[in-house]
């Protein structure tokens, strides 16, 4: 037994080079049956098992003073068990988004099984495990710059025992001591504390679909054509039984084939194949969103298409068979896309594969809310926008799940917004708001991307994390967690108003001032977004001026709301005087008036600054100037919003078609952009389902907290359409019918929930209970 009394990290005896994968394992006896809790973490990821069956996966991802740890209750029979955990660290191969601090893996228990369980007190052993290689992708500039390496798994060096705790090269683990000075002030390398998120999905599914099967040769496995000259039909029975689990495949000696599975979904998961036999076979797993007409991997148009085209996969992983049997070849990470693409290659020997299966990985977000509609089509592009969000939410919500795999600020605040419509758990939403506020700089700034080993400044980004502040105390309240994010949104808002040149006016700040994909626009960045004054970047100060001066005031801090109040009066002023064009009955996004886009209009009308007239022309200009620089997916959000305000069902309507066109064109997810996109999956693309509840059924907080709620419906065209939208009281249902031009609106709110019914120039009080409205 160890003289250590407190429970360590451990690591390998010898510091071995990144990339490393290691395993650990204790053996120990159990006097009695018992349930024991322990408490697990690693630098960089683990899996933990228990007598060969896999416990779970972390740590959650964090960030090095936020370094989170998963908590387990492990049922122990009387008798002898191992525990055994592998642990890898990729640093410079690890996805982006995965920081890291120094190696090793740690687990403690709570009485009476902290001596006996626990790293550093117990007797671990470790061992490095061999077989394992990395690569990046890189044939096409839409590379994954940000989601890790591929894997290459050689069975032939692999230790197939370890992850039962058995074979030989075990040695006793090396201490790492953490923190060992707190007395003067020294601080653990990790700052662990606990997971804030329930286990990541584990869901089985099937290959899905053979779509296609050939026996061509291919030169490079990353890009490989998919030319209907090659065709086997005669196998697909065959290999679609492999995908259904009801049959091996075996494949004789020399031969090739290439194979694509179909998800018939977009899925995010861990695969796994088991072969036997086969020894010098390689196989090699590609994904890939869609595949792409041309060879530099950009142009794709109809997702459901493959023949003619190239499957280009950069997520691909390699398996090279030792010829043992029933060998279970899977990745560290999981995987991303719609497609699968199978290359065998075997050598002298069959190979039998014996089964080829996933597992879906994502954050438990399901869809609690309900909404019916009376338009087809928007109503076959609702489970997209669904499946979207999914797909973008794990330990963290995500931009994309296939290229970049991080968390930004401006994509995150739609993701949250979203979730709050159609779900009470806010759970990722919480997390997202403090990670954030870690990442503030010493100029105020929030990271763009966050956790990220590199720091990214989108100053427009550091603004919507303001945003998101509000979005969740209106949604979900909470004061005290509110009040401890204040003082980071009011750095932050520090930070812009020390721009505040002496005409009143913001310039651009330092960073990438990324505002939306726009064709015209380099980089996202509005005119005189770079240097020089934007009119798009001074609106939105003044919008997030006016959003700060409603929390200090819901925060009861009444003096920073007049301040934040204050300077919102000054810059809406200065705004009006400087970008307003009286010709075009619009605002200009720069001081010459040379450029007028959708963006500036949609933040001056969402800062609450100008007045009903100039509303009112800015409404008419937005329906019928059509020289305006447009919206494209992710700020639309925006110009939704401004429509909302205004009125404007119609144009609303109209600008939904690029989500309703998207089943037509083979998605099952929403795009980053309109044609061509570089990601089919992109989070902030799901927010028209916000607006299914938000903007059409007009369910939304009239309060902070959500004590009270506003249900200003604008329904357009639809004759039908019904909702309950998940409050945490409870649903809140509203039908609406149009018939022959008369309208019924029932409303339905839950136990200790009050409203406001708005329709025109009707304005209704609601309590608890069921409501009518004819017109």
């Amino acid at each position: 037994m160890s003289t250590q009394q407190s429970p360590v990290w451990i690591r390998l005896p010898q510091c071995a080079e990144t990339p490393v994968v290691a395993a650990y394992r204790l053996h120990v006896h159990i006097e009695q049956d018992s349930v024991a809790r322990v408490r697990v973490s690693a630098d960089e990821r683990y899996e933990l098992w228990l007598d060969g069956h896999r416990i779970g996966r972390g740590p959650e991802r964090g960030v090095p003073d936020m370094w989170f740890y998963d908590m387990y209750d492990l049922s122990l029979r009387a008798g002898r068990h191992v525990l055994t955990a592998r642990v890898w660290r990729l640093k410079e191969l690890a996805p982006l988004a995965q920081m890291s601090v120094a190696p090793g893996f740690v687990l403690w228990a709570d009485a009476p099984f902290r001596h006996l369980l626990s790293t550093g007190i117990a007797q671990w052993e470790v061992k490095l495990l061999t077989g394992y290689s990395f690569f990046l992708p890189g044939a096409t500039s839409y590379s994954p710059w940000f989601s890790g390496a591929n894997q290459v798994i050689d069975g032939a060096s692999f230790d197939w025992e370890a992850l039962n705790g058995d074979g030989d090269g075990w040695e006793p683990a090396a201490h790492r001591m953490e923190g060992g000075a707190l007395l003067f002030g020294i601080q653990p390398e990790h700052a662990l504390t606990p997971g804030l998120l329930p286990a990541q999905c584990s869901i089985p599914r099937t290959a899905g679909i053979v779509r296609w099967v050939s026996a061509g040769a291919w030169e490079n496995p990353e890009i490989v054509a998919v030319l209907p000259d090659n065709r086997m039909d005669e196998e697909r029975d065959h290999w679609q039984a492999l995908a259904a689990g009801q049959a091996p495949f075996i494949l004789p000696p020399h031969e090739r084939r290439q194979v694509i599975f179909d998800l018939t979904d977009y899925v995010c998961a861990y695969p796994q194949i088991v072969v036997s036999g086969g020894s010098g076979s390689v196989l090699t797993i590609g994904w890939a969103e869609a595949l792409f007409w041309d060879l530099k991997g950009q142009r794709k148009e109809r997702r459901d298409q493959i023949e003619d085209r190239y499957f280009v996969s950069l997520m691909r992983d390699v398996f090279r068979s030792d010829g043992g049997a029933e060998r279970v070849f899977t990745t560290l990470w999981w995987r991303a896309g719609r497609y699968l693409h199978l290359l065998v290659e075997t050598a002298d020997e069959p190979l039998t594969i014996e089964s080829f299966t996933l597992t879906e990985t994502r954050y438990p977000l399901e869809m609690e809310s309900r909404l019916t509609l009376d338009d087809e089509r928007l109503s076959r592009a609702l489970p997209l926008m669904v499946r979207a969000l999914q797909m973008c939410s794990h330990e963290t919500y995500l931009d994309c799940p296939y290229y970049e795999q991080m968390m930004y600020v401006g994509d995150a605040r739609l993701e949250a917004l979203t979730t709050y419509a159609i779900s009470r758990d806010d759970r990722l939403a919480r997390k997202a708001l403090m990670l954030f506020d870690h990442s503030r700089q010493a100029s105020g700034m929030v990271l763009a991307r966050f956790p990220c080993c590199d720091r990214q400044i989108i100053p427009p980004f550091a603004l919507w994390w303001v945003a998101m502040i509000h979005d969740y105390a209106m949604w979900r309240g909470d004061q005290a967690f509110i009040a401890g994010l204040l003082p980071g949104m009011r750095a932050v808002l520090d930070g812009f108003l020390r721009l505040i040149d002496s005409d009143g006016l913001l310039p651009s700040p330092s960073g990438w001032n990324f505002v939306d994909w726009v064709p015209a626009w380099r980089h996202g960045v509005p005119p005189d977004g770079d240097r020089g004054v934007s009119g798009v970047l001074n609106w939105h100060l003044a919008y997030t001026l006016r959003l700060a001066a409603e929390l200090e005031q819901w925060a009861g801090e009444a003096e920073l709301a007049q301040r934040y109040e204050r300077h919102r009066t000054r810059l809406a002023a200065r705004l009006i005087a400087c970008f307003w064009n009286d010709v075009r009955g619009l605002f200009a996004d720069d001081l010459e008036h040379t450029s007028f886009s959708e963006h500036t209009q949609a933040l001056a009308v969402l800062s609450g600054a100008l007045d009903p007239q100039q509303q009112q022309r800015i409404a008419e200009r937005l329906r019928n100037d059509r020289h305006l620089t447009r919206t494209t997916i992710f700020f639309t959000h925006y110009l939704f919003e401004a429509y909302y305000i205004l009125g404007m069902a119609d144009a609303f309507f109209e600008r939904l078609d690029v989500w309703l066109s998207l089943p037509d064109e083979g998605f099952k997810t929403t795009p980053e952009q309109p044609e061509p996109t570089r990601s089919d999956c992109h989070g902030w693309g799901a927010h028209p389902l916000y607006h299914c509840f938000a903007t059409i059924l007009g369910i939304r907080p009239a309060s902070f907290g959500f004590d009270h709620v506003v249900i200003a419906p604008m329904p357009g065209h639809l004759s039908a359409v019904s909702g309950a939208l998940a409050h945490p009281r409870g649903m809140i249902d509203v039908t609406i019918t149009q018939i022959n031009g008369r309208m019924t609106i029932d409303i339905n709110l839950p136990e200790g929930l009050t409203g406001t019914f708005r329709y025109g120039h009707v304005v209704q009080e609601l309590t608890a209970g069921a409501h009518r409205w004819c017109a």
